[in-house]
């Protein structure tokens, strides 16, 4: 993106847009009053005041393209489109991350409802001996689901 003109006050550009307008018919070409009206101001270059005159006739209908107010509500829709997007993969990774701890094999004593049943879908349980030894008690239960 180019810079912005805000180094200009809107009155000093739109006081320009319109002293281009009215010397037009003195100089030999539309370059040319830019030129004039550009060093009498001030203006450090005459392709600014150029780009001042373009925006102005795109905000008032004479030339294609988008209008300020255009500009400006695209811009917010980009920041709001880029930040739903940051949030969308944070619910993604926390998503994943919820569904990793739901779908771990869980022993007895760490079952948050105490014990085999009744367990999540998808969630094996296990109940250990306490010698790291074999698996007893209620050892697995799994649910299925229904396919269409």
């Amino acid at each position: 993106m180019g810079r912005r003109s805000s180094n200009y006050p809107l009155e000093l550009r739109e006081r320009a847009v319109g002293m281009v307008a009215e010397v037009r018919p003195d100089h030999p070409s539309e370059w040319a009053a830019v030129e004039s009206v550009a060093q009498k101001l001030g203006i450090g270059s005459a392709q600014t005041l150029m780009n001042w005159i373009r925006k102005a006739q795109v905000d008032s209908g004479e030339r294609p393209g988008l209008t300020s107010g255009e500009s400006a509500e695209n811009r917010r829709l980009r920041a709001e489109n880029r930040e739903l997007k940051r949030a969308n993969e944070i619910l993604k990774a926390a998503s994943i991350s919820f569904a990793a701890e739901l779908d771990r094999v869980t022993t007895k004593s760490e079952a948050p409802w105490g014990g085999c049943y009744p367990s999540p879908p998808n969630h094996i349980m296990v109940e250990d001996d306490g010698d790291g030894g074999a698996v007893t008690g209620c050892a697995v239960r799994q649910h299925r689901r229904s396919r269409p």
